[in-house]
Protein backbone atom coordinates (compact mmCIF):
# COMPACT_ATOMS: atom_id res chain seq x y z
CA UNK A 1 0.00 0.00 0.00
CA UNK A 2 1.18 3.23 -1.05
CA UNK A 3 2.70 5.54 1.78
CA UNK A 4 -0.22 8.80 2.54
CA UNK A 5 1.06 11.85 4.12
CA UNK A 6 -0.81 14.81 5.76
CA UNK A 7 -1.56 17.48 3.66
CA UNK A 8 0.12 20.48 6.27
CA UNK A 9 3.14 18.10 7.17
CA UNK A 10 3.90 18.31 2.85
CA UNK A 11 3.43 21.94 2.71
CA UNK A 12 5.20 22.25 6.06
CA UNK A 13 8.23 20.54 4.78
CA UNK A 14 8.10 22.09 1.38
CA UNK A 15 8.19 25.40 2.75
CA UNK A 16 10.83 24.94 4.87
CA UNK A 17 13.13 23.82 2.03
CA UNK A 18 12.38 26.60 0.15
CA UNK A 19 13.09 28.86 3.03
CA UNK A 20 16.60 27.35 3.54
CA UNK A 21 17.52 28.55 -0.11
CA UNK A 22 16.62 32.27 0.31
CA UNK A 23 13.16 32.43 -0.10
CA UNK A 24 11.07 34.53 2.31
CA UNK A 25 8.03 33.02 4.53
CA UNK A 26 5.69 34.17 2.16
CA UNK A 27 7.31 33.00 -1.33
CA UNK A 28 7.69 29.49 0.19
CA UNK A 29 4.45 29.10 1.40
CA UNK A 30 2.73 29.82 -1.78
CA UNK A 31 5.12 27.68 -3.48
CA UNK A 32 4.65 24.88 -1.29
CA UNK A 33 1.30 25.41 -1.02
CA UNK A 34 0.29 25.23 -4.70
CA UNK A 35 3.01 22.19 -5.72
CA UNK A 36 0.98 20.00 -2.65
CA UNK A 37 -1.98 20.96 -4.62
CA UNK A 38 -0.91 19.83 -7.97
CA UNK A 39 -0.10 16.65 -6.54
CA UNK A 40 -3.34 16.20 -4.95
CA UNK A 41 -5.18 17.38 -7.83
CA UNK A 42 -3.38 14.54 -9.76
CA UNK A 43 -1.30 16.64 -11.41
CA UNK A 44 2.04 14.69 -10.31
CA UNK A 45 4.76 16.14 -12.84
CA UNK A 46 3.70 19.72 -11.53
CA UNK A 47 4.14 19.17 -8.07
CA UNK A 48 6.47 18.79 -5.11
CA UNK A 49 8.54 16.89 -8.05
CA UNK A 50 9.68 20.28 -9.02
CA UNK A 51 10.57 21.33 -5.76
CA UNK A 52 14.31 19.96 -6.40
CA UNK A 53 14.86 21.50 -9.57
CA UNK A 54 13.11 25.01 -8.30
CA UNK A 55 15.99 24.74 -4.84
CA UNK A 56 18.54 24.08 -7.64
CA UNK A 57 17.70 27.03 -9.22
CA UNK A 58 17.40 29.20 -6.52
CA UNK A 59 20.60 27.92 -5.20
CA UNK A 60 22.52 28.52 -8.88
CA UNK A 61 20.66 32.23 -9.11
CA UNK A 62 19.03 30.82 -11.87
CA UNK A 63 15.39 31.76 -10.27
CA UNK A 64 15.51 35.15 -7.70
CA UNK A 65 14.22 34.41 -4.20
CA UNK A 66 14.07 37.74 -3.14
CA UNK A 67 12.70 40.98 -4.17
CA UNK A 68 9.01 42.66 -5.89
CA UNK A 69 8.37 42.56 -9.53
CA UNK A 70 8.42 45.61 -11.52
CA UNK A 71 5.16 47.53 -12.82
CA UNK A 72 5.55 47.82 -16.55
CA UNK A 73 2.28 49.69 -17.34
CA UNK A 74 -1.26 49.97 -15.62
CA UNK A 75 -4.53 50.65 -16.26
CA UNK A 76 -8.17 50.17 -15.39
CA UNK A 77 -8.01 47.08 -16.20
CA UNK A 78 -5.03 45.54 -17.43
CA UNK A 79 -1.28 45.02 -15.58
CA UNK A 80 2.16 43.79 -17.11
CA UNK A 81 4.93 43.16 -14.98
CA UNK A 82 8.36 42.20 -15.09
CA UNK A 83 8.93 39.33 -13.14
CA UNK A 84 12.53 39.35 -12.78
CA UNK A 85 12.51 35.99 -12.10
CA UNK A 86 11.34 35.67 -8.92
CA UNK A 87 9.12 32.31 -8.32
CA UNK A 88 6.69 31.62 -10.94
CA UNK A 89 3.96 30.01 -8.72
CA UNK A 90 4.24 33.34 -6.53
CA UNK A 91 4.43 35.37 -8.78
CA UNK A 92 1.33 34.35 -10.60
CA UNK A 93 -0.83 34.02 -7.20
CA UNK A 94 -0.19 37.86 -6.90
CA UNK A 95 -1.66 38.18 -10.67
CA UNK A 96 -4.47 36.38 -9.92
CA UNK A 97 -5.20 38.50 -7.03
CA UNK A 98 -4.62 41.73 -9.04
CA UNK A 99 -6.88 40.00 -12.04
CA UNK A 100 -9.79 39.59 -9.01
CA UNK A 101 -9.83 43.00 -7.95
CA UNK A 102 -9.49 44.33 -11.54
CA UNK A 103 -13.01 42.15 -12.48
CA UNK A 104 -14.69 43.41 -9.12
CA UNK A 105 -13.72 47.22 -10.26
CA UNK A 106 -14.41 47.26 -13.97
CA UNK A 107 -15.51 43.76 -14.83
CA UNK A 108 -12.73 42.60 -16.38
CA UNK A 109 -8.75 42.40 -15.11
CA UNK A 110 -6.05 41.24 -17.03
CA UNK A 111 -2.65 40.98 -15.94
CA UNK A 112 0.79 40.15 -18.25
CA UNK A 113 4.00 38.90 -16.74
CA UNK A 114 7.53 38.56 -18.41
CA UNK A 115 10.52 37.15 -17.02
CA UNK A 116 8.71 35.04 -14.71
CA UNK A 117 9.93 31.46 -13.30
CA UNK A 118 8.52 28.23 -14.27
CA UNK A 119 4.85 28.77 -12.47
CA UNK A 120 3.82 24.76 -12.05
CA UNK A 121 0.84 23.75 -12.50
CA UNK A 122 -2.04 26.43 -14.06
CA UNK A 123 -5.38 24.10 -12.49
CA UNK A 124 -3.67 25.36 -8.58
CA UNK A 125 -4.89 29.11 -9.24
CA UNK A 126 -8.30 28.70 -10.56
CA UNK A 127 -9.92 28.03 -7.41
CA UNK A 128 -9.21 31.36 -5.86
CA UNK A 129 -11.25 32.80 -8.49
CA UNK A 130 -14.44 30.59 -9.19
CA UNK A 131 -14.86 30.47 -5.36
CA UNK A 132 -15.60 34.14 -6.07
CA UNK A 133 -17.80 33.70 -8.61
CA UNK A 134 -15.35 34.52 -11.36
CA UNK A 135 -14.50 33.14 -14.04
CA UNK A 136 -10.49 33.05 -15.05
CA UNK A 137 -8.50 32.34 -17.85
CA UNK A 138 -4.50 31.77 -17.94
CA UNK A 139 -1.86 30.67 -20.05
CA UNK A 140 2.07 30.44 -20.42
CA UNK A 141 4.93 30.01 -22.51
CA UNK A 142 8.55 29.65 -22.13
CA UNK A 143 10.54 31.70 -24.39
CA UNK A 144 13.38 30.20 -23.79
CA UNK A 145 12.54 26.28 -24.00
CA UNK A 146 11.39 24.89 -27.58
CA UNK A 147 9.94 21.06 -27.67
CA UNK A 148 6.78 21.54 -29.96
CA UNK A 149 7.01 21.60 -33.80
CA UNK A 150 4.57 24.05 -35.78
CA UNK A 151 2.34 22.00 -37.79
CA UNK A 152 3.74 20.12 -40.75
CA UNK A 153 7.33 21.20 -39.27
CA UNK A 154 9.90 18.74 -37.62
CA UNK A 155 11.69 21.27 -35.62
CA UNK A 156 10.77 22.75 -32.43
CA UNK A 157 9.46 26.52 -32.21
CA UNK A 158 7.14 26.20 -28.95
CA UNK A 159 6.48 24.72 -25.49
CA UNK A 160 3.58 22.98 -24.78
CA UNK A 161 2.09 25.65 -24.20
CA UNK A 162 -0.54 24.87 -21.57
CA UNK A 163 -3.70 26.96 -20.96
CA UNK A 164 -5.94 26.85 -17.95
CA UNK A 165 -9.83 27.89 -17.09
CA UNK A 166 -11.86 27.97 -14.71
CA UNK A 167 -15.73 28.56 -14.70
CA UNK A 168 -18.03 28.78 -11.41
CA UNK A 169 -20.86 26.48 -11.26
CA UNK A 170 -23.88 25.98 -8.60
CA UNK A 171 -21.46 23.12 -7.79
CA UNK A 172 -17.69 22.29 -8.01
CA UNK A 173 -15.99 24.36 -10.58
CA UNK A 174 -15.32 23.47 -13.73
CA UNK A 175 -11.43 23.48 -14.02
CA UNK A 176 -9.99 22.71 -18.27
CA UNK A 177 -6.51 22.37 -17.44
CA UNK A 178 -4.59 21.49 -21.00
CA UNK A 179 -2.09 22.67 -23.39
CA UNK A 180 -1.91 23.06 -27.24
CA UNK A 181 0.37 20.34 -27.36
CA UNK A 182 -0.64 16.17 -27.00
CA UNK A 183 1.80 16.03 -23.81
CA UNK A 184 4.16 17.61 -22.33
CA UNK A 185 7.15 17.84 -21.30
CA UNK A 186 7.10 16.54 -17.88
CA UNK A 187 5.53 13.55 -18.81
CA UNK A 188 7.60 12.79 -21.71
CA UNK A 189 10.84 13.47 -19.34
CA UNK A 190 9.11 11.19 -16.90
CA UNK A 191 8.54 8.57 -19.39
CA UNK A 192 12.27 8.70 -20.77
CA UNK A 193 13.73 8.56 -17.30
CA UNK A 194 11.28 5.40 -16.27
CA UNK A 195 12.31 3.80 -19.90
CA UNK A 196 8.54 3.94 -21.00
CA UNK A 197 7.41 4.76 -24.15
CA UNK A 198 3.20 6.37 -24.48
CA UNK A 199 0.94 4.37 -26.02
CA UNK A 200 0.29 6.54 -29.08
CA UNK A 201 2.48 8.39 -31.33
CA UNK A 202 2.36 11.33 -29.67
CA UNK A 203 6.08 12.88 -31.33
CA UNK A 204 8.27 13.20 -33.78
CA UNK A 205 11.60 12.09 -35.02
CA UNK A 206 13.97 14.74 -36.26
CA UNK A 207 13.17 13.22 -39.75
CA UNK A 208 9.26 13.89 -39.29
CA UNK A 209 8.25 10.23 -38.30
CA UNK A 210 5.72 9.95 -35.71
CA UNK A 211 6.61 7.83 -32.35
CA UNK A 212 6.13 7.47 -28.75
CA UNK A 213 9.68 6.50 -27.78
CA UNK A 214 11.08 10.48 -25.88
CA UNK A 215 14.55 8.97 -26.53
CA UNK A 216 13.78 11.16 -29.47
CA UNK A 217 14.62 14.12 -27.75
CA UNK A 218 18.39 12.58 -26.69
CA UNK A 219 18.66 12.88 -30.84
CA UNK A 220 20.61 15.53 -32.59
CA UNK A 221 18.75 17.23 -34.28
CA UNK A 222 16.36 15.89 -31.66
CA UNK A 223 12.70 15.33 -32.06
CA UNK A 224 9.62 16.96 -30.94
CA UNK A 225 5.88 16.90 -29.39
CA UNK A 226 3.03 16.84 -31.92
CA UNK A 227 0.89 19.97 -31.18
CA UNK A 228 -2.72 18.88 -30.07
CA UNK A 229 -4.38 17.09 -32.92
CA UNK A 230 -1.56 14.60 -33.36
CA UNK A 231 -1.04 14.12 -37.57
CA UNK A 232 -4.14 14.25 -38.04
CA UNK A 233 -5.64 17.38 -36.85
CA UNK A 234 -2.81 19.39 -35.48
CA UNK A 235 -3.61 22.48 -36.81
CA UNK A 236 -5.38 23.03 -34.23
CA UNK A 237 -2.75 22.44 -31.39
CA UNK A 238 -0.72 24.92 -33.53
CA UNK A 239 -3.18 27.65 -33.57
CA UNK A 240 -3.60 27.70 -30.18
CA UNK A 241 -0.01 28.00 -29.05
CA UNK A 242 0.19 30.76 -31.68
CA UNK A 243 -2.75 32.29 -30.03
CA UNK A 244 -1.04 31.53 -26.66
CA UNK A 245 2.42 32.88 -27.16
CA UNK A 246 0.46 36.04 -28.28
CA UNK A 247 -1.22 36.47 -25.12
CA UNK A 248 1.67 35.60 -23.32
CA UNK A 249 4.90 36.59 -25.04
CA UNK A 250 3.07 39.50 -27.55
CA UNK A 251 1.87 41.40 -25.28
CA UNK A 252 4.42 41.59 -22.18
CA UNK A 253 7.00 42.15 -25.02
CA UNK A 254 9.19 39.95 -24.04
CA UNK A 255 10.02 36.70 -25.80
CA UNK A 256 11.69 34.41 -28.11
CA UNK A 257 12.82 37.25 -30.21
CA UNK A 258 15.10 38.00 -26.86
CA UNK A 259 18.07 36.59 -25.52
CA UNK A 260 17.41 33.41 -23.73
CA UNK A 261 17.52 34.01 -19.57
CA UNK A 262 16.90 30.34 -18.76
CA UNK A 263 13.81 28.06 -17.36
CA UNK A 264 10.81 30.36 -17.22
CA UNK A 265 7.75 31.84 -18.21
CA UNK A 266 5.82 34.69 -19.50
CA UNK A 267 2.21 34.45 -18.27
CA UNK A 268 -1.18 35.80 -18.88
CA UNK A 269 -4.05 35.73 -16.35
CA UNK A 270 -6.99 36.72 -17.30
CA UNK A 271 -10.73 37.41 -14.58
CA UNK A 272 -14.28 38.21 -15.85
CA UNK A 273 -16.84 39.11 -13.35
CA UNK A 274 -20.59 37.58 -14.51
CA UNK A 275 -22.46 40.53 -12.63
CA UNK A 276 -20.93 42.89 -15.04
CA UNK A 277 -22.65 41.40 -17.54
CA UNK A 278 -25.90 39.63 -17.36
CA UNK A 279 -25.20 38.64 -13.40
CA UNK A 280 -24.20 35.76 -12.02
CA UNK A 281 -27.31 34.19 -11.28
CA UNK A 282 -27.83 33.96 -14.80
CA UNK A 283 -24.07 33.20 -15.77
CA UNK A 284 -24.77 30.04 -13.20
CA UNK A 285 -28.32 29.10 -14.57
CA UNK A 286 -27.11 29.00 -18.18
CA UNK A 287 -23.81 26.54 -17.36
CA UNK A 288 -25.68 24.49 -14.88
CA UNK A 289 -27.82 23.60 -17.81
CA UNK A 290 -24.34 22.95 -19.71
CA UNK A 291 -23.19 20.47 -16.77
CA UNK A 292 -26.56 18.37 -16.34
CA UNK A 293 -27.17 18.06 -20.25
CA UNK A 294 -22.96 16.83 -20.17
CA UNK A 295 -23.37 14.28 -16.55
CA UNK A 296 -26.98 13.17 -18.12
CA UNK A 297 -25.67 12.25 -21.68
CA UNK A 298 -25.60 8.72 -22.36
CA UNK A 299 -22.26 7.30 -22.11
CA UNK A 300 -20.62 5.37 -24.64
CA UNK A 301 -19.54 1.53 -24.46
CA UNK A 302 -16.92 1.35 -21.98
CA UNK A 303 -17.42 4.72 -20.16
CA UNK A 304 -19.16 4.80 -16.72
CA UNK A 305 -20.69 8.33 -17.14
CA UNK A 306 -19.04 11.61 -18.17
CA UNK A 307 -17.39 13.87 -16.67
CA UNK A 308 -16.58 17.76 -16.31
CA UNK A 309 -13.42 18.71 -16.44
CA UNK A 310 -11.75 19.14 -12.74
CA UNK A 311 -14.18 16.87 -11.79
CA UNK A 312 -11.81 14.58 -10.79
CA UNK A 313 -9.14 17.04 -9.59
CA UNK A 314 -11.56 18.20 -7.02
CA UNK A 315 -12.47 14.68 -5.88
CA UNK A 316 -8.81 13.77 -5.39
CA UNK A 317 -8.09 16.71 -3.51
CA UNK A 318 -10.82 16.43 -1.57
CA UNK A 319 -10.09 12.22 -0.37
CA UNK A 320 -6.31 13.58 -0.14
CA UNK A 321 -7.13 16.57 2.85
CA UNK A 322 -9.32 13.56 4.21
CA UNK A 323 -6.69 10.98 4.00
CA UNK A 324 -3.71 11.67 3.53
CA UNK A 325 -2.34 12.21 -0.01
CA UNK A 326 -0.53 9.98 -2.07
CA UNK A 327 2.78 10.82 -4.13
CA UNK A 328 4.35 9.66 -6.91
CA UNK A 329 6.68 7.00 -5.83
CA UNK A 330 9.52 9.16 -8.01
CA UNK A 331 8.57 12.44 -5.35
CA UNK A 332 9.65 11.63 -1.94
CA UNK A 333 13.14 9.79 -2.69
CA UNK A 334 14.19 12.92 -5.12
CA UNK A 335 13.65 15.29 -2.19
CA UNK A 336 15.07 13.79 1.29
CA UNK A 337 18.72 14.42 -0.58
CA UNK A 338 17.56 18.06 -0.55
CA UNK A 339 15.94 17.60 3.36
CA UNK A 340 19.57 16.05 4.43
CA UNK A 341 21.36 18.89 2.87
CA UNK A 342 19.34 21.99 3.60
CA UNK A 343 18.65 20.32 7.73
CA UNK A 344 14.91 19.87 7.35
CA UNK A 345 13.29 16.98 8.92
CA UNK A 346 11.22 15.22 6.11
CA UNK A 347 7.51 14.25 7.43
CA UNK A 348 6.45 10.70 8.16
CA UNK A 349 3.86 8.62 6.41
CA UNK A 350 0.63 8.98 7.90
CA UNK A 351 0.10 5.84 10.56
CA UNK A 352 -3.25 4.19 9.92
Amino acid sequence: MADRYEVGALVAFATQLFEKVGFSREKAEVTARLLVDADLMGHTTHGLGLAGPYLAEAQKGSMNVSGEPEEIARKASALTLDGKRLPGLWLTAKAVDEAIAMAKNTGIGAVSIRRSHHIACLATFLPKATEQGLFIHLACSDPNVASVAPYGGTRAVFTPDPYAIGIPTSGDPILIDTSASITTNGMSNRYLAEGRSFDHPWLLTAEGEPTGDPKVFNTNPPGTILPTGGLDHGHKGYGLALMIEALTQGLSAFGRADPGEGWGASTWVQVVDPEAFAGLGGFKRQIDHIVEACRSNPPRPGVESVRLPGQAAMSKKRQALEQGAVLHPSIMPALLPWADRLGVEAPAPRLG
